[in-house]
């Protein structure tokens, strides 16, 4: 998710204010020299906005919070045509495998601010408190999932990634000296559950239109074959609420409305 100072899967999401970028719009970072025409093409052939496309040194990012790795962009299959709409819900095309049942473990990093511990706690509970197939518990060791603390200037503010192999993206990297520890159980929490979604293989609800709730130009990457999946039962109007729209206010807070509830049943 990206923040304007509102907010902002493998692919990496991340979440950003003004100044930093998770799902909503970036600042206009001049590395596109870095990024060839080659990689550019992947990514739009893949669905994903290549504006702004950003360099790491693992990968790159993308739509401000989204994390595509070297090795995921040379494996990524291009496939599954995307169903064309306004606002609405959306899965990648790899989800976790949860049987009859799978509990994930997250742990979160000693380079993290206590608040984060609590933060997790809260977006933990926002997810069990669903009843679903799939649930969270927080761990210190033989994690699932990790949150550590973003490398030092990093443009975002929260970054994850999307399912492999029946597994659920294994790092969510958080930019604590952006973020801050106050407001632990509401802006934070949604910050990380929004994180979480993209592992567990969520998109942005506003996948089509990230302006929305990011502001700026409107931005539509028409019928492209991408994982983005349409999830049934979601609407194809504007849905304001969502804990994965692209961008947040700082300060915000999204716990899960009736159409995050639908996604969350009909996918776990």
């Amino acid at each position: 998710m990206k923040f304007n100072k509102v907010l902002s899967t493998v692919a990496v999401c991340a979440f950003s204010a003004v100044a930093l970028s998770s799902c909503s719009k970036e600042e206009n970072v001049q590395v596109k020299d870095q990024v060839s025409d080659e990689v550019v093409t992947k990514l739009h052939d893949l669905g994903f906005n290549t504006d702004n496309v950003q360099k790491l040194d693992d990968g790159y990012l993308v739509e401000g919070d989204i994390f595509m790795s070297n090795a995921s962009l040379s494996d990524a299959e291009v496939a599954n045509r995307l169903r064309v709409g306004s606002e609405e819900q959306y899965r990648t095309t790899n989800l976790v495998s949860v049987g009859s049942g799978r509990t994930i473990n997250v742990a979160v990093s000693s380079t993290l601010p206590s608040a984060y511990v609590t933060a997790t706690d809260e977006a933990i509970r926002r997810f069990n408190a669903e009843n679903l197939l799939i649930r969270f518990r927080r761990v210190s060791s033989g994690y699932n999932i990790l949150l550590t603390k973003a490398p030092s200037g990093s443009t975002y503010l929260a970054s994850a990634g999307f399912p492999s192999g029946g597994n659920p993206y294994n790092s969510v990297r958080v930019n604590s000296d952006a973020m801050g520890t106050a407001n632990a159980s509401t802006y934070i929490a949604t910050v990380l559950a929004h994180e979480i979604g993209h592992c567990i293989g969520f998109r942005h609800t506003d996948y089509m239109n990230r302006a929305y709730s990011c502001g700026g130009a409107y931005t539509n990457e028409g019928a492209s074959t991408v994982g983005a999946i349409h999830i049934p039962g979601t609407p194809t109007s504007a849905d304001p609420n969502s804990w994965m729209l692209a961008c947040i206010g700082s300060g915000g807070n999204r716990p899960f409305n009736s159409n995050d509830r639908t996604a969350l049943n009909y996918l776990y």
